[in-house]
């Protein structure tokens, strides 16, 4: 098992069942890495922010961060401007994952700095399809910069 299996990746998710459906998929395309969930932007704030500094969560940042738009509280733009806004953050890997396709959200998401901007799907086989390129690109065929040490 390499270092880079052991490196979680980060859902921010408000809906369970799109969470479960989501960890269901990795699961599918045998993807090894922990999958957690933040369950609103300000929880993820939370996590990324102050990595290594809480019991409850990962002394290693994720691999990268799939991020909802759409949620109660801070959202999903919110984050990610905070994201890369943020010197010790700004490099990592954020991936819009969403239901709108909305032309101004996704020119909004890049200019913020987004990596990749993807819609959910609604079938689940094609949620699947997308999770497996997605696993692909980002575990296997870029190169991450991941943190090994506080």
């Amino acid at each position: 098992m390499s270092f880079l299996s052991t490196v979680p990746i980060l859902v921010v998710e408000d809906s369970l069942e799109d969470f479960t459906a989501l960890k269901r998929a990795f699961q599918k395309n045998a993807v090894p890495n922990p999958v957690l969930r933040c369950e609103d932007g300000d929880q993820a704030l939370e996590y990324l922010q102050g990595y290594g500094k809480h019991p409850d969560w990962p002394n290693v940042l994720p691999a990268f961060v799939l991020l909802d738009l759409n949620m109660p509280g801070t959202d999903g733009r919110d984050v990610l401007e905070a994201l890369k806004g943020d010197p010790e953050l700004q490099s990592l890997p954020v991936i819009i994952f969403t239901t709108s396709a909305n032309a101004r959200d996704i020119a909004d998401c890049y200019r913020l700095g987004a990596n990749s901007y993807l819609t959910k799907p609604i079938a689940y086989g094609a949620l699947e399809e997308k999770v497996g390129l997605l696993a692909r690109y980002w575990l296997s065929a870029s190169k991450l910069p991941i943190s090994t040490s506080l």
